[in-house]
């Protein structure tokens, strides 16, 4: 599906009129401060349930406001319905997330019902976001590389979601009991036992969709002329030696969580690990190769996803100020290739020649932001 409407209100300084939208690609463009980020902000509530900017929602709401809401309409995007007669007639959905700051309440709306999961919004609206930030994949922690294959094992398997949900909780009352000082070693196995099926059970599904995430890396590679790539390694860590039960290394280890009072071990801990000649690319790789190395990770993100017939709304946040010419020129090409929504912001004027030389340049819409307001060109 791709986001065709868009309507706002009090989410910073945006205007309230609704905005339509290309289900291919959109070009945004502005001085610093019109809006433009706001308005990928806004997008992104709906398919992520937050910002991916800022972590506190007050900071979104407009000045002297206490709620914010964000609506969309969504295409049929690769589905359809068919009609009595044979006839194709596109299915559109609406969704909506509104937040009031003042009694800490969200609220969700799917085609005019309420519902309690931001999963039913997110799993409409598949979200990848490349900005600035994003290209800490490779140099950051493994948070940064856990979160970034959990956003395609939710939108690959739909039981991802309450199997998380369900990991977390033991982890948290794990965590909790390995805090409480003089451990009860009964508790503890309690926990131990439940944690350990829900790892294995979590661990297989991350797996499974790494392994169709390396595919499509590896494809993507394989068109790719770089030879500073050769040799370079994917690898899934699941957090543990899966080679031993994990009942029998968290027993094994339980006077170092004692001290450290959390989880060491499990799919908490897991990782992507990123290797050239066996050591991390973040020690290898300059920094513009680990720019070139988070664009393709996010490209087969993508491909996956158009795999399986799901369209990605990608959010191209002032990568002008990150990334050359070529490199987004091929990022536009392969994106256009995939069926993607893109949005794409700048300060200066588009040039959509630019990004496609061969004159194949897909349908798109042009919008000039200035003080929250869109005006299509």
């Amino acid at each position: 599906m791709a986001l065709v409407k868009l309507q706002t209100q009090w989410f910073r300084n945006l205007e309230p009129e609704p905005v339509r939208f290309s289900p291919s690609f959109n070009l945004l463009y502005g001085a610093n401060g019109s809006g433009k980020s706001s308005v990928l902000e806004a997008i992104g509530y709906l398919g992520l349930g937050r910002s991916f900017r800022i972590s506190r929602h007050q900071a979104v709401v407009s000045h002297g406001q206490s709620k914010l809401t964000v609506f969309g309409v969504l295409d049929a995007g690769l589905d359809e319905h068919a009609k009595g007669d044979g006839r194709i007639e596109p299915v559109e959905h609406r969704v909506g997330i509104s937040r009031d700051i003042t009694s800490k309440e969200t609220s969700l709306r799917v085609n005019g019902e309420a519902v309690r999961s931001l999963s039913s919004l997110a799993k409409r609206l598949p979200v990848s976001v490349i900005d600035p930030g994003v290209f800490d994949i490779v140099a950051g922690g493994p948070g940064k590389r856990r979160q970034f294959l959990d956003w395609l094992v939710f939108h690959v398997e739909p039981s991802f979601s309450s199997l998380w949900q369900q990991c977390q909780r033991v982890t948290s009352q794990r965590n909790q009991t390995l805090r409480n000082g003089r451990i009860d070693e009964s508790l503890m196995r309690v926990w131990d036992n439940q944690f350990a099926v829900l790892a294995e059970s979590l661990s297989d599904t991350r797996a499974e969709v790494f392994q169709r995430f390396k595919s499509a890396f590896d494809e993507v590679l394989s068109e790719l002329d770089a030879g500073w790539t050769d040799g370079l390694k994917l690898e899934f860590y699941p957090g543990w030696d899966r080679s031993h039960s994990l009942v029998e290394v968290l027993k094994n280890h339980r006077e170092q969580e004692r001290r450290m009072g959390h989880t060491l071990y499990g799919p908490n801990r897991a990782d992507i690990r990123l290797k050239l000649g066996g050591r991390p690319v973040a020690e290898t790789f300059s920094r513009g190769q680990q720019k070139t190395l988070v664009i393709l990770m996010k490209i087969a993100q993508g491909k996956v996803l158009s795999d399986l017939g799901k369209q990605v709304t990608f959010l191209l946040d002032d990568i002008n100020a990150e990334l050359d010419v070529r490199h987004r020129i091929m990022l536009a090409r392969k994106l256009q290739e995939l069926r993607c929504q893109v949005f794409i912001t700048s300060i200066e004027h588009p040039e959509p020649d630019v990004l496609w030389t061969d004159g194949q340049a897909p349908e798109y819409r042009m919008f000039h932001v200035e003080h929250g307001k869109l005006t299509e060109e």
